[in-house]
């Protein structure tokens, strides 16, 4: 309990609003604004990373949005 906020604002860090898909991404360098209101950096011009994790896979659909899997855990 005396962590919740922090895990929340971790959680919240790897989200952004809206639905990106891989291809409205590609070949571009991105500063984008997370849920949790911090910038995290994009970079899609070869493969994809965000901050220093590597996408492994993209365009996951989900009901609620899309999922991009990242090979580790970025924080804020």
């Amino acid at each position: 309990p005396e962590n919740k906020s922090k895990l929340q604002e971790i959680l919240t860090y790897h989200v952004l609003s809206g639905k990106v898909m891989s291809n409205s991404i590609t070949g571009k360098k991105l500063n984008v604004v997370t849920v949790q209101g911090s910038k995290v950096a994009i970079d899609a011009t070869s493969g994809v990373m965000v901050d220093k994790a590597t996408v492994t896979k993209a365009d996951i659909t989900a009901s609620n949005g899309v999922i991009h899997v990242i090979d580790k855990v970025i924080l804020p």
